[in-house]
């Protein structure tokens, strides 16, 4: 079977992706990297948000080896994934006012701790209003969304703004509007998605940072190994041990 030339394309273009992100996003990843160090310095707690398939992303880094043990995921009913049936549920809920209020409510987050919000086009509700109102409180918030939304879209939300208006700093994955990075004759709608690839890719270099700057502070980061690997289980269990006043997934 002759190689597809639209996998080379996509592949092209993800890896083009992710050379911006590194050269244009540095300084912002690495801002984003010394927020977590001082968070988990300082006592405080991290916690991960995407809607839809904005979820993958923060569900990445949440509980899983050569990851960060203190990321939290805030789970929202019916925003996690397309579990929820119907899946436009999901989409629908991302638009109701009221919503961020309640969760962070009803949620552990407080004063002193950390929140990365995913959303690629940072313009529905939920997203906005969470990042609102998590800073109201003192949290720290880190948006990872596209710019470019900003730019060819309309804010979806009563505030007339984007995540981005809202955040302590900023990761532009720098997706093109609608999420499609291929076309091709014959094929009616623009396919080929690469927001997670990308955007998985920013919070694993922003972990990485995070890491890098808590050893420079002469703190070892309280990382996860494989349960697959010899040693993994007590390696993971002493680190819960350790920080589970500030782990919530294993509860």
């Amino acid at each position: 079977m002759s190689e597809s030339k639209l996998a080379g394309q996509f592949f092209d273009a993800a890896i083009g992706l992710l050379h911006r992100v590194r050269d244009e996003e540095a300084e912002n990843i690495a801002a984003a990297g010394e927020a977590i160090a001082a968070t988990v310095t300082g006592g405080g707690r991290l916690f991960a948000f995407g809607a839809g398939h904005s979820s993958l992303p923060a569900q990445d880094v949440v509980y899983r080896a050569g990851g960060l043990a203190l990321m939290n995921l805030l789970a929202i009913p019916g925003m996690v994934g397309v579990d929820v049936m119907p899946a436009t549920l999901g989409s629908a809920l991302e638009r109701v006012e009221g919503l961020a209020a309640a969760v962070i409510d009803t949620s552990p987050l407080r004063r002193g701790d950390l929140l990365v919000i995913i959303s690629l086009s940072g313009r529905n509700t939920l997203p906005v209003e969470l990042a609102m109102n998590a800073r109201a409180l003192g949290i720290t918030v880190i948006g990872v969304t596209s710019v470019a939304y900003t730019e060819g879209t309309t804010p979806r939300n009563a505030s007339g703004t984007f995540l981005k208006d809202h955040c302590d700093i900023v990761l532009d994955s720098k997706i093109a509007v609608g999420d499609a990075e291929l076309t091709h004759e014959g094929i009616e709608a623009p396919f080929a998605p690469a927001s997670t690839v990308v955007t998985s890719a920013l919070m694993q270099a922003t972990l990485a940072t995070a890491a890098e700057r808590l050893v420079a502070r002469g703190i070892e980061p309280p990382l996860l190994r494989s349960g697959n690997v010899d040693g993994g289980h007590e390696w993971n269990g002493r680190v819960m041990r350790e920080y589970g006043d500030r782990i919530f997934y294993n509860r």
